[in-house]
């Protein structure tokens, strides 16, 4: 199997297999038959980090693991080891942020509930750069230059609405954000008419939900990353959804069938609590004309 270059996406998907194939044996036991520390099988099965393609051939060989499963899983094991264009922005990106892209850059599906600011994927360079230069004045830790390679991440990570297989994006944003003023009247001109572009696009679906609305115990921004089974592979080979929540320094990810789903059940109430997307690109419109004019 040629690698698909997405070293988050081959860790992962390598480590569910790997804790698949060990089953109900401890983690030390397997270690001992191979020759490794309880430590190695748990950096192994963790998906954060990779092994060498060497490595993983000699666990699957241990578990006795053969064509065309074997070939798969060493396949997967060299998709870990790739380099993905992220990890060019390595030395100013948080481990999780870099994890965040791996995983976004695989996603067939992403479902977004924004509260503050206008979503990632749908800024435009210079409201994103405003964004910066205002948590820059809070803490002002950041040179920059720096902030320039930030601005270039943003504008790459949009690439998976246009490039095929294009990523399917759901938004629900706040009313709220497209109130509130994130640099001057030219930035939040030019980004409503961004927001109007973007519901142009076959995979987009953006909804606004009003500031009379209320489903529910609202929650924080999160976003729910969804993913397609491994080519060749099934359903057994999809992995599973992954949410992100946004603190102040870092992301944080809820895994797991029951907990994402509940994130899930909360966004469908969202969706269907917000105005239609034609509704949505009328009120959008109408805040150009009004708020922005």
């Amino acid at each position: 199997m040629p690698p698909s270059g997405n070293p988050t996406v081959g860790r992962r998907r390598l480590a569910a297999e790997l804790r698949k194939l060990r089953g109900s044996r401890k983690g030390g036991e397997v270690a001992r038959d191979v020759g490794w520390s309880a430590t190695k099988i748990s950096r192994a099965e963790s998906g954060r980090e990779s092994l060498p393609p060497a490595e993983i051939e000699k666990l699957i060989d241990h578990y006795g693991v053969t064509e065309p499963l074997r070939g798969r899983l060493l396949g997967l094991a060299e998709d870990a080891v790739q380099r993905g264009w992220w990890d060019d922005y390595a030395d100013i990106l948080t481990p999780q942020y870099l994890e965040f892209i791996g995983l976004e850059e695989e996603a067939v599906s992403l479902l977004h509930w924004e509260t503050f600011a206008i979503p990632g994927l749908l800024q435009t360079e210079e409201y994103a750069r405003q964004l910066n230069i205002a948590y820059q004045k809070v803490v002002p830790i950041i040179p920059s230059s720096v902030q320039e390679r930030f601005l270039q991440v943003r504008m790459r990570r949009q690439e998976r609405l246009t490039r095929e297989p294009a990523l399917r994006l759901s938004v629900v944003i706040d009313e709220a954000v497209l109130l509130r003023r994130v640099g001057d009247h030219a930035v939040m001109r030019a980004q409503l008419r961004c927001l109007v572009d973007a519901t142009e696009l076959p995979g987009v679906d953006l909804r606004v939900l009003r500031l009379k609305e209320h489903p529910g115990l609202l929650s924080g921004s999160f976003v729910i990353m969804r993913f397609g089974a491994e080519e060749g592979t099934g359903d057994e080979g999809a992995l599973g959804d992954v949410v992100s929540t946004e603190s102040l320094v870092t992301e944080i990810y809820v895994e797991g069938e029951t907990d994402t789903q509940l994130y899930s059940i909360f966004f469908d109430s969202l969706r269907k609590s917000a105005l239609s997307p034609e509704d949505s690109r009328q009120l959008i419109v109408a805040a150009l004309d009004q708020q922005w004019s």
